[in-house]
């Protein structure tokens, strides 16, 4: 590890935990990663020479989380109209441009930017603080927990042993024995973190141990996902705001996935009266 990692990556983890305990600077954090990761996004697509409304998506997609943060919900299906208004206002905007070539390239891009980064990041606080009966603090906690675990296990094992490659068309540093590291690691993480998980979930050591691998792969996957955009776009990071690291979104790819899929899990399975 160089000495820009280590400083990067032990910058972050403290920050994540003073960010987990404390709402303030949770909401402080989520907010300028959310502010940053659409910056990032949508500068990439600039350089495919894409029209996108990049300040309009920066704008609303900060009014995303700040919204379920406040709990600013004035109807029932408030995100389905949000995202109707959006797609009205994106084009509205397209109607006064002199230009209409790739207008479609353009609108549904700028839609799924404010999605994939604003939306499924804003899971966070959902898990946080919508999970009624339970500790969201420690529910964010193993979550982000048993992800970043995952994503270490496959830098770690895949650095050390990886020989097969796994996606190369893709991402061609990322190989299986890698992949088999997040679920191990995710898997350990899960294990050493099962204290948790609510007792009245009445999870088995086993359950646990299945929920890290399980999440440990959501990560992967959006780790994945990730790598596709940033190879269509022809870059190796989308950023460098962590010195050895990368950028917002390559610190953030995987918690995309396995935050969504986990308040899912938890709020429709497990909490499913």
């Amino acid at each position: 590890m160089t000495k820009e990692r280590f400083i990067s990556s032990t910058a972050m983890i403290l920050v994540t935990i003073f960010a987990i305990i404390n709402q303030w600077i949770f909401i402080t954090v989520l907010l300028g990663l959310t502010l940053a990761g659409l910056y990032e996004f949508f500068y990439l697509i600039k350089k495919k020479g894409i029209p996108i409304y990049s300040y309009t998506g920066i704008i609303i997609g900060i009014l995303i989380p700040l919204s379920i943060f406040t709990r600013f919900e004035p109807t029932g299906k408030w995100e389905l109209l949000f995202i109707v208004v959006l797609l009205l206002l994106i084009f509205l905007m397209q109607f006064l441009r002199n230009d209409n070539t790739n207008a479609i390239i353009g609108i549904s891009t700028t839609l799924f930017g404010i999605l994939y980064v604003s939306w499924l990041f804003s899971f966070l606080i959902r898990i946080r603080y919508f999970l009624p009966g339970t500790d969201g603090v420690k529910l964010l906690g193993f979550i982000l927990l048993v992800t970043k675990c995952g994503d270490m296990g496959a830098l770690l094992v895949g650095s050390k042993f990886g020989k097969h490659p796994l996606l190369p068309r893709i991402s061609p540093n990322k190989t299986i024995e890698g992949s088999l590291g997040s679920f191990a690691f995710g898997t350990l993480a899960a294990t050493l973190g099962s204290a948790l998980i609510p007792a009245q979930f009445g999870f088995s050591p086993g359950h646990i141990a299945l929920m890290g691998a399980f999440f440990g792969g959501m990560g992967q996957l959006g780790d994945l996902s990730e790598s596709l955009i940033k190879r269509d776009c022809n870059v190796k990071d989308s950023g460098n705001f962590f010195p050895g690291l990368g950028g917002v979104l390559d610190a953030i790819d995987s918690i995309l996935f396995s935050a969504p899929v986990f308040y899912f899990y938890i709020s429709s399975v497990v909490l499913q009266p």
